[in-house]
């Protein structure tokens, strides 16, 4: 998931920093209403460091009435497709349904990598991959998977 659109007029404020505007926490909502109501709740969350995904992360979770446990990791923040496969190849096992939130371009590249789709992927925007993973989250950085979906919260009323 990309986060949420951000307020880009937050002035003084630090990129990491920077805050969800109106429409990235409506969409952020949204999308958790739609996830759960595909079923597609997570297991665990994995968002970037910075506030507005860590802010996405915590609305969807809480609009979708998701108890998943949601945790920051700051290679999320700045970062290549190799380190997030390295972020996900940490999953825990037990995890069945991952869901990672952060930033372009990184993300449409991530898709592209993994799925050879290209696409792009707006705020707020979840690209639902299917990952030829087998029993273990742990990768060598040569995954790939299926674009199951690509849900946008223009596509769905309150995004």
């Amino acid at each position: 998931m990309r986060h949420g659109k951000s307020d880009w007029s937050a002035g003084g404020t630090a990129d990491h920093d920077r805050p969800l505007n109106r429409r990235g926490v409506a969409s952020a909502k949204t999308m958790g209403e739609v996830l759960t109501a595909a079923g597609l709740q997570p297991d665990l969350v994995i968002t970037s460091s910075a506030r507005r995904a860590r802010t996405t992360a915590q609305l969807v979770a809480e609009a979708g009435g998701w108890s998943a446990p949601i945790t920051a990791d700051d290679r999320l923040y700045y970062c290549h497709v190799a380190d997030v496969l390295a972020v996900i190849g940490e999953t825990p096992d037990a995890v069945q349904r991952l869901m990672v939130v952060g930033h372009q371009p990184i993300w449409g590249a991530l898709v592209a990598h993994l799925t050879g789709a290209s696409t792009a992927m707006r705020t707020a925007a979840v690209a639902v991959i299917d990952l030829m993973l087998g029993a273990s989250w742990a990768n060598d950085g040569d995954v790939s998977g299926e674009l199951v979906a690509l849900l946008q919260p223009r596509h769905f009323a309150a995004g």
